[in-house]
């Protein structure tokens, strides 16, 4: 059977901003450093299409292991498996 549904579907409250936030990206977040090994949270930019992440890790805290491009690409564990994505900056929220 077909899947139904797009990418974005089952999001609202995921890839809602607050009503401060709506308007202009930031470009502070747009063009931010990260180095490797920066610990780093996937907080989506509904704005920005380019370079997300599928939604079902949304909020997830991994580590930046390479830069490819513009993006990054970030490890974190998904029970016992090892995953990888490229992610564009800003996407990510640096973890202190």
């Amino acid at each position: 059977m077909k899947r139904q549904g797009g990418f974005r579907r089952g999001t609202r409250s995921k890839l809602k901003k607050s009503h401060r936030d709506k308007g202009k990206i930031s470009q502070r977040n747009f063009f931010q450093k990260l180095e490797l090994g920066d610990r780093v949270k996937l907080t989506a930019e509904p704005a920005y299409h380019g370079g997300m992440y599928f939604p079902r890790f949304h909020g997830r805290v991994c580590v930046v292991c390479e830069k490819k491009g513009d993006c990054y690409c970030v490890n974190f564990k998904d029970k016992d498996k090892e995953k990888t994505l490229i992610v564009h900056p800003v996407h990510l929220t640096k973890v202190e």
